[in-house]
């Protein structure tokens, strides 16, 4: 029986409402985007959720205890809990620099974490 769901496409500040008529995991029918990239995000957002990864990671010898990090591209959503499970054994030494990659191919991705802040070594 086919379902119905809402989004709200993030693209751009239109904030199209977008309805996905799915069956299963197939889409049937995509209405309400006024362009490509609406189009391609409610299929994405139905099939495969991608996010940003944005938390903190543990530094030592710096100002402050903790560092933020984000992955500079999208991970699946279903790989979320798996990557905060990694996030939490991270252990970085400063000094650290913005964009910094911090781990390459992040849980076997093309996408790295990085530093998203600079961050000096504690004085003395």
């Amino acid at each position: 029986m086919p379902e119905e769901k809402e989004l709200v496409c993030v693209n751009c500040p239109k904030g199209c409402r977008i309805i996905v008529t799915m069956e299963g995991k197939k889409i049937l029918s995509i209405k309400g985007y006024s362009c490509e990239n609406g189009k391609q995000y409610a299929e994405e957002e139905m099939i495969c959720p991608m996010r940003v990864l944005t938390t903190t990671v543990k530094i030592n010898g710096a100002p402050l205890r903790v560092l933020p990090v984000m992955s500079n591209g999208p991970i699946p959503l279903e790989r979320m809990e798996e990557a905060m499970e990694e996030v939490r054994k991270i252990h970085v030494d400063a000094p650290v620099k913005m964009n910094q990659v911090l781990v390459s191919h992040f849980l076997g991705t093309d996408v790295d974490l990085i530093a998203s802040r600079s961050m000096t070594k504690k004085e003395a």
